[in-house]
């Protein structure tokens, strides 16, 4: 089967260029078609090590709406997971109608592992192949869209691939004894990834094996798999409409604007000239990221969770940030929460229930983009929430945060600070560039027309909730690269300061 797969197939990076704008274009118009579709999407990446699965993952989470995705990945199960059924986690996490599910380290890693490590027999492997069969058929009969990615590498080629980054002292961190073990056990991955692939592809829930040595062709490959294979699903459901709102010119006349200077705070007070240059910030992006790949994993060893929780401006690099956190980290074990606006069952609940449901077991990470401080800054400014519950919020905030530091959790803290005139360019970028008009709604231009009332709404809140045991870090984020690094420098002194 691999044998008759394109291995060594390269895309010239002019070419990639050209190809990537029309794409991203395309992933985002079937994405926003898809918000209204009665389906989900759900996206499988296997393979061997080294071979694209986690950049994959990491690319799609950048060219299209990450707000609209759920991103799993998975390791040894907990003490809860292990009292329930084996598929109960993957239940859990399902993407509801309209959304996009990557999995990673899915459904297909125990069976597989256990079969190279001849934990199980040939028969066994194959009963857990057919529940697997099994369980996508039940979700495809339902309407879910399944498509899964095998990402392969020959046994010369993987090894090249290792060889090489552990040769970068930058990058040898992503080379652990594991992955060196699993390649000196290649036929026996192979022979079970065939197994796999022809017990468990069919009509509803195909394989798609992608050669991952060249990763502009690994990228290209992808990605117009996952556009055309949505494309061709929401031709099936003519009436999918989409529900992502776009901005109207008159609010974007008002919020343009320019208004008189707010007053004196603590945000007006930061220096945003503060620059690093491009040709200084690969080599440091590079020596961060590594630095907290190793401290994380010594939490991890040790139990320790982290809570990184991302405020600020619309457009103020909030994505960015987290994307450059999370390519430094091994995707089992971190998870991403976007927070948006409640869902009913959240409302019916005390507004710091949907935090807690997302705590995770020790020594993961987690990110909020956007987070609790909610109910002090938008629910605050925009009337959500009546004065005395949003200033006795405050309070349990603290208290909340606290619990958690007792707790041995790392809590970093950072607001994303742009000036008004970064972020009206910003969004005038936006407007132009047609893979980025996703990021700009109508919300974000009548958020700038307040722009006083939430900035007096950060000060308050920083000054009142910005603790010994959680902290804010200001980041001064009108240069994009100066941002990333002092957010990265910020999560490795917090851990450091752990450990």
């Amino acid at each position: 089967m691999f044998e008759a797969a394109e291995l060594g197939r390269t895309v010239a990076k002019d070419v990639f260029k050209a190809r990537v704008p029309a794409l991203r274009t395309g992933l985002l118009d079937v994405q926003r078609d898809l918000t209204g579709a009665p389906f989900p999407v759900i996206l499988v990446f296997g393979g061997v090590d080294g071979a694209g699965k986690g950049e994959s993952v990491n690319l799609l989470n950048t060219w299209m709406d990450p707000r609209w995705i759920v991103t799993r990945a998975y390791g040894e199960p907990s003490d809860e997971e292990r009292e329930r059924p084996e598929y109960w986690r993957y239940w859990r996490d399902l993407p509801r109608k309209g959304r996009i599910g990557l999995f990673l380290s899915s459904w297909y890693s125990t069976p597989i592992l256990a079969r190279v490590y001849k934990r199980s027999r040939s028969a066994e492997f194959d009963e857990q192949l057919d529940r697997i069969a099994e369980f996508e058929r039940t979700l495809a009969d339902d309407g879910a869209v399944i498509l899964k990615f095998w990402m392969h590498l020959g046994k010369d080629a993987q090894r090249s691939r290792l060889k090489k980054l552990e040769k970068d002292p930058l990058t040898r961190w992503r080379v652990t004894k594991l992955q060196w073990r699993h390649w000196r056990l290649f036929g026996r991955f192979v022979a079970a990834a065939e197994r796999t692939l022809q017990r468990t592809g069919t009509a509803s829930a195909p394989w798609m094996i992608v050669e991952g040595s060249d990763e502009a062709y690994r990228s290209l490959t992808v990605a117009t798999a996952v556009r055309d294979v949505i494309r061709k699903s929401l031709a099936g459901h003519p009436r999918a409409t989409a529900v992502i709102a776009k901005p109207h010119a008159r609010s974007r006349a008002a919020a343009a604007k320019m208004r008189e200077p707010a007053e004196a705070t603590i945000l007006n007070s930061l220096d945003m000239s503060q620059s690093v240059p491009r040709t200084k910030f690969a080599t440091e992006l590079e020596k961060h990221q590594g630095r907290l790949h190793r401290l994380h994993r010594k939490a991890q060893a040790r139990g320790i969770s982290t809570i990184m929780v991302f405020e600020g401006w619309d457009a103020a690099g909030k994505g960015g940030a987290i994307r450059r956190v999370t390519a430094a980290l091994d995707a089992r074990w971190y998870q991403v929460i976007p927070i948006a606006a409640p869902s009913d069952e959240e409302r019916a609940q005390h507004y710091l229930w949907r935090f807690w449901r997302h705590l995770s077991r020790a020594g993961r990470l987690t990110i909020f983009d956007r987070s609790w401080y909610g109910r002090v800054l938008v629910e605050r400014v925009e009337g959500f929430a009546p004065e005395q519950e949003w200033k006795r919020a405050y309070s349990e905030i603290d208290a909340f945060e606290q619990q958690l530091v007792d707790h041995g959790i790392v809590i970093i803290k950072y607001w994303m600070h742009i000036t008004e005139d970064e972020q009206l360019r910003r969004f005038r970028e936006r407007e132009k560039a047609r893979h980025k008009q996703w990021k700009l709604t109508d919300e974000d231009w009548r958020n700038r027309v307040k722009w006083a009332d939430y900035e007096r709404a950060v000060n308050e809140m920083v000054e009142r909730t910005s603790t010994r045991a959680a902290p804010w870090t200001l980041v001064e984020g009108n240069d994009k690269n100066f941002a990333r690094l002092k957010v990265l420098k910020t999560a490795c002194t917090s851990l450091e300061a752990a450990l």
